[in-house]
């Protein structure tokens, strides 16, 4: 992380703290607040300015724009082959997109090394410098989607005027550029951090058997860089393309509906007032986390991270009621499948119990947690006892969450057809600056962990870094739920609005083409993710071998007299990254082209359909079977129970096996899962 800042972070009691400003009436603003965190006023430059160039993230943001823009801009010519206000719009949504990631890894390398200086004063203040730094992540990316969106819709309706089926139309390009940003973001990402993140702990814990995150291992600096690269500007990039798509597959349906037809401008925003009101929900519900209650014990993390996400959905409760009785008329009719469903505005608020999907998947961890025991009780038989209880967890953890989307479906249409759907999409996605917050929340309290470590600061301020990842880890499968469960209902609302206009009234599984097509289209998620799986583990392969090279090589490196060559594994990371990313995404892109093309809609109707029913039921399972390799590896190392003190210490048979789990557990969860969200996100645009 550069010289500067371990110096500067090893004098772990040096200088005076700076002062909490607690009289300040602005403290709500946190991206000021977490600014200021500092170990003394003559050292900030220093401790969160490292250099671009030892830390990795600006080569591989560069690099990435370029291929990325390279094939978006093809992707754009493609789609949309004469010159139209669609071009704009794609590229607004592209811009905001990077924009999203870019600003995401900036406050997060701003946020790190704070999060470890605080912890020398306590875990409390540790996780509220953590917690308002993805606070802001959060907030730029909700506010700088409603606020782009909101101007394209007035600029584009000068040009449109009463067209506005026309003007809706040209919106959905925001959200193709945002999705495809986001894949490339996405993919590029995974392979980059889960490359580092394999071969640094398979030589390092498993071979050496020296502590994660030690600045002896050449990998360590790759793998830091990566949780950045891959969790925070990945993530900020993902979750932006899914809250476009929500809002405009919202504005199209309604577009061809009573709001459009009708000239009814204020229901037509319907989608954007939801969004709006969650950026108010997510700020009181942010203050509940860092202002109005004090996290004083370790116990007490885990529980405030799952009240933000309880306390957001009461509220936006609310919020979603006063809107809908403000903004929609007694009653309206609603596009479906080229007849109009009258729709009553009292049936509206009905949407509202879909909000609680989320919340059924965030008890789904509860149930998760419970079967922990099992895979960790497997770990002492060794690694392949681990990997079989691994993934019968993750298989088991499909079933509740695709009953509660099956409900969410079935309600939703019930009451509103498509625009029901997406608008409860939309409802899960309210509060996104809160479902980020949970999910980026990890990635900064592992960084500042890995911190301390190469700074060599106490072992007190470890444990407390460490407490603050556990619990980041165990509910940022909260937020990943969040991204599956929401690109399965705007997956299913485009989908709709895809047959409306390709003039097909019901997709025939029992017609030759389309049930071709379910085939190759559940077929898909598979192939998706083998291709990262494969470009994860030929890059980790890389890696290893250099890791192994510079320790059997550099004379003193094992003794700590000796500087690994962190650059080396640095540029294999962002190499593989770069160069892997094009298949998958040249895949996304062309597979709904060629289909489409040569064997017509009908055909891809059916691909579409199987790859939305297969994608969600991957993504769910590898996120969760990934996710529960990870937690056994973090409970045994933690030792915080007797039953943990059986399995452990570090080193043991034991935890060699959780750590061989986790390794390949890391690429299921944040490669496979994600990018088959991913698949989704980007082929739902193609109507």
């Amino acid at each position: 992380m550069g010289e500067a800042l371990l110096s500067e972070l090893a004098t772990e009691d040096s200088g005076p703290g700076v002062r909490c400003h607690r009289d300040r009436p602005s403290r709500w603003c946190s991206g000021s607040w977490v600014s200021q965190r500092q170990a003394h006023a003559g050292a900030a430059r220093n401790v969160v300015v490292p250099s671009h160039n030892k830390n990795g993230y600006g080569d591989y943001l560069i690099r990435k724009k370029k291929v990325s823009t390279t094939t978006t801009s093809s992707s754009n010519v493609l789609i949309y082959r004469a010159p139209s206000p669609k071009h704009c719009v794609f590229l607004l949504g592209a811009i905001t997109s990077v924009l999203s990631g870019f600003l995401g890894m900036k406050i997060a390398t701003y946020a790190n090394a704070r999060t470890t200086l605080e912890a020398r004063k306590g875990v409390g203040k540790a996780f509220i410098t953590a917690f308002r730094s993805v606070a802001v992540m959060g907030f730029l990316l909700a506010t700088n989607g409603l606020l782009v969106l909101y101007i394209a819709i007035n600029l584009f309706k000068l040009y449109y005027g009463d067209d506005w089926e026309g003007l809706f139309e040209a919106i959905t390009g925001y959200g193709l550029g945002g999705s495809s940003m986001a894949l490339f973001g996405r993919v590029g990402g995974g392979i980059y951090t889960k490359a580092a993140d394999v071969g640094a702990d398979l030589v390092g814990k498993v071979e050496r058997n020296i502590p994660e995150d030690d600045p002896r291992n050449p990998a360590v600096i790759a793998d830091n860089v990566g949780d950045n690269v891959g969790d925070i500007a990945g993530m900020g990039s993902d979750l932006f393309g899914s809250y476009a798509e929500s809002s405009y597959a919202a504005l199209v349906v309604a577009s061809i509906s009573s709001f459009g037809i009708n000239h009814e401008f204020a229901a037509m925003l319907y989608p954007l007032l939801i969004s709006s009101m969650g950026i108010l929900v997510c700020l009181i519900t942010t203050l509940f986390a860092t202002d109005f209650f004090e996290i004083k014990v370790v116990k007490e993390i885990e529980a405030a991270l799952k009240k933000q996400l309880i306390i957001s959905k009461v509220l936006m409760t609310v919020g979603i009621a006063i809107i809908t009785w403000l903004a929609l008329p007694s009653s309206f009719t609603i596009f479906n499948f080229g007849v109009q469903k009258e729709v009553k505005s009292c049936c509206s608020s009905v949407w509202v119990l879909v909000f609680g999907l989320d919340l059924l998947l965030g008890l789904l961890l509860n149930i998760i947690q419970a079967m922990l025991i099992d895979v960790a009780d497997s770990c002492r038989t060794g690694a392949a006892t681990n990997v079989i209880f691994g993934l019968a967890l993750g298989y088991k953890s499909v079933i509740i969450p695709i009953f509660a989307i099956a409900i969410s479906i079935f309600v939703s249409f019930t009451f509103a057809a498509m625009y029901g759907i997406a608008v409860a999409a939309l409802g899960m996605l309210s509060t996104i600056a809160t479902g980020l917050a949970i999910d980026a929340y990890g990635p900064i309290s592992d960084n500042a962990g890995g911190i301390a470590e190469m700074a060599g600061m106490s072992h007190r301020i470890r444990e407390r870094t460490d407490t603050l990842d556990a619990a980041g880890n165990t509910t940022a499968a909260i937020g990943k739920g969040f991204a599956i469960g929401s690109a399965a209902l705007v997956s299913l609302a485009l989908f709709g609005a895809f047959v409306s206009r390709a003039g097909i009234s019901t997709v025939d599984v029992l017609t030759p083409k389309v049930f071709i097509g379910l085939l190759v289209g559940v077929m898909l998620p598979y192939w998706f993710p083998a291709m990262t799986m494969k470009s994860v583990g030929s890059a980790a392969l890389k890696m290893v071998e250099e890791v192994r090279r510079q320790f059997n090589t550099i004379p003193g490196l094992m003794e700590g007299t000796a500087k690994p060559d962190y650059a080396t594994c640095v540029k294999i990371s962002t190499d593989a990254s770069i160069k892997e990313m094009i298949p998958p995404g040249a895949l996304v892109m062309l597979t709904p082209l060629i289909v489409g093309i040569l064997f017509g809609v009908e055909t891809l109707s059916g691909v579409l359909a199987g790859s939305i029913v297969s994608g969600v039921q991957i993504a769910i399972s590898a996120s969760n079977t990934g996710g529960a390799w990870d937690n056994v590896k973090k409970y045994i190392e933690a030792g915080a129970s007797e039953h943990a003190r059986t399995l452990g210490p570090k080193g043991s048979d034991p935890h060699k096996a959780a750590v061989i789990g986790d390794t390949i557990g890391d690429p299921l969860k944040d490669t496979s899962d994600l990018h088959s969200t991913s698949l989704l996100s980007s082929w739902r645009l193609s109507h």
